[in-house]
């Protein structure tokens, strides 16, 4: 309701079809249509008030569904406005007529008619100030043009009606001014304190809530039968709830039902988004892959021909690296054991880096065992990617810890480091990484109510703990 506005044409269509599919119904079921005479004033009267809703519904179908959807097509403008006077010049003359038959008034001129057609061009010209007010080009929250749009087609529905009771029965405007209001409280209501409370497993409040809703529709129509002296309320009452428990309620729910339904999949692959997203990142720095690799080669065997193995081996690490990036990233899957030696090849590298910085200590501690089967990847580099780039300064005194264990099927990951926050001449202060935030969203998306995230902070340490049940 807030992304887009609502179909209001088919809404306004489907509301004035129930009026008057009930407006007809009522007319043709009525009371006393046994006690016609065949060629009486009566009868004359019984088919009047069926063919004038049956004319304006028509008109209504043929303005609103086919000339006012055509207009923005046409090149002549003024066609539509002629076509428009024929259907009002017709329904006009059949509905003064058929009124004039059934004696419904005293001239030609139905002064209902005027009414019907005065209501019915107000709001399309309301509509036009409403849209006018609320453009949709320049807003993203449609909420409060949806909820002024409904109101309008409520408050117009319920004076076409009262501008009938010529030729309605009265009972039909008070019932839907009344009903829609209370039924929609009562879907409120279901959905606030009931389906809500249930979803949550509140089933006691929820049912509490459930009996109270009931106790209290039965209570009113009890007080108003003992008012009013009339058994009659009673059984409308019980009819009332059989209606509310039988099929609102249960009708409300299915809806709820389908709407968190679709709500999970716009969730789901919003999720995906944001992780297709977190791969392109790392893609972007996938660009001619074959001659990275080349340059590499090239650098490596350089360094073991001039015996500076430091060197070689952070070529190797690094290249192993960028394999990892290129081929195993965008899988689903992987094994842990890649996801593992990917974490210890960067650590590696970053020791290389800081290895003659005397005031910084890193202590990386995981355990060869049990860690097999497969795990989403890059699900646990970024945490220690976070702690390098915020944990460590060659000025300060700085630590970065980290212990990986494998149990059966679980996988634990603690980080600890200090906390510097990182300079302009800090390599790592460029590298934005894959975010936390992303790893969150991903964690939620493929380890639902299987992992478990701490994070804590102070002001000169920083802590994450990680558990990732792989069964």
């Amino acid at each position: 309701m807030k992304e887009k506005p609502l179909p209001f044409r088919q809404i306004e269509w489907w509301v004035m079809t129930v009026l008057f599919v009930t407006i007809i119904l009522t007319n043709i079921f009525q009371s006393n249509f046994y006690d016609f005479e065949p060629n009486g004033l009566e009868l004359a009267r019984y088919f009047a008030k069926i063919l004038i809703p049956a004319i304006l519904f028509l008109s209504f179908f043929l303005h609103h569904q086919i000339l006012i959807p055509s207009k923005e097509t046409r090149k002549r403008k003024s066609t539509y406005y002629i076509y428009s006077f024929l259907i009002l010049l017709i329904s006009f003359l059949f509905v003064g007529g058929f009124s004039m038959m059934g004696e419904l008034v005293q001239n030609f001129a139905a002064p209902y008619y005027f009414s019907t057609v005065g209501l019915y061009i107000g709001y399309l010209l309301l509509s036009d100030v409403i849209e006018q007010i609320f453009p949709s080009s320049e807003t993203k929250d449609f909420q409060p043009y949806n909820v002024v749009k409904l109101i309008t087609v409520f408050a117009f529905a319920m004076l076409f009606l009262f501008g009938l009771q010529d030729i309605i029965e009265r009972w039909i405007p008070l019932s839907y001014t009344i009903a829609i209001p209370v039924m929609l409280g009562i879907v409120l209501y279901n959905y606030f304190f009931i389906y809500r409370n249930r979803k949550k497993e509140r089933n006691k409040l929820a049912n509490s809530l459930y009996v109270l809703l009931i106790l209290a529709l039965g209570f009113f129509f009890f007080i108003l039968a003992i008012e009013n002296e009339n058994v009659g309320i009673l059984v409308l009452g019980l009819a009332v709830l059989i209606f509310v428990v039988g099929l609102l309620i249960p009708f409300s729910n299915l809806m709820f039902k389908k709407y968190d339904h679709l709500l999970g999949k716009i969730n789901t692959l919003s999720y995906r988004v944001d992780e297709g997203s977190a791969k392109l990142s790392l893609l972007r720095m996938q660009i001619n892959p074959h001659f990275l690799f080349n340059i590499l080669n090239t650098l490596y065997g350089t360094a073991l021909q001039e015996n500076a193995e430091r060197t070689s081996e952070g070529i190797q690490k690094l290249g192993d690296m960028m394999r990892f990036m290129l081929h195993e990233n965008n899988m689903d899957k992987i094994p842990l054991a890649k996801e593992k030696e990917y974490l210890i090849n960067y650590v590696d590298l970053q020791v290389l880096r800081i290895k003659s910085h005397d005031n910084v200590d890193i202590d990386f501690r995981h355990n060869p065992e049990n860690c097999t089967g497969d795990i989403a990847p890059m699900l646990l580099i970024p945490f220690v990617e976070n702690a390098f780039k915020h944990g460590i300064s060659f000025q300060k005194k700085s630590w970065v810890k980290i212990s990986l264990r494998c149990t059966d099927g679980t996988i634990h990951l603690d980080v600890n480091n200090s906390i510097h926050r990182s300079h302009e001449d800090d390599p790592e202060s460029k590298s934005n990484g894959i975010g936390l935030d992303n790893v969150k969203q991903r964690l939620q998306l493929l380890y639902p109510g299987k992992h478990e995230l701490v994070i804590r902070e102070n002001e000169v340490e920083y802590f994450v703990h990680l558990t990732i049940k792989r069964s």
